[in-house]
């Protein structure tokens, strides 16, 4: 990983409300994708799903909008940036759930 560029953003997020057993995981790819982003996706052994993007700050920003939807089986009640800045992602990844809390 190395730093964002000026020109880029990076934000750590975590999303709650009905987020897993939905399709959450695969569709923030899918829209990661779409939007040219870095970064990862994961459940939290909370029910609440983890998330980081990096890439161009206007589509960084769509998808913190995005996410406040999520898919159609979602109720997001909540997406809270827990972190900006930092290490670049490359490539986008779903993680496993995290063994331990």
């Amino acid at each position: 990983m190395t730093e964002v560029p000026a020109s880029e953003r990076r934000v750590h997020v975590r999303i709650a409300g009905r987020v897993q057993g939905v399709g959450y995981r695969a569709w923030v790819a899918r829209t990661a994708a779409q939007l040219v982003l870095s970064g990862f996706v994961r459940n939290e052994r909370n029910g609440s799903v983890e998330a980081a993007f990096t890439g161009p700050s206007a589509a960084v920003a769509e998808m913190l909008t995005l996410l406040e939807v999520g898919p159609p089986d979602a109720d997001v009640t909540s997406v809270t940036i827990l972190d900006e800045g930092g290490p670049a992602h490359h490539g986008f990844t779903v993680l496993p759930t995290p063994l331990h809390p």
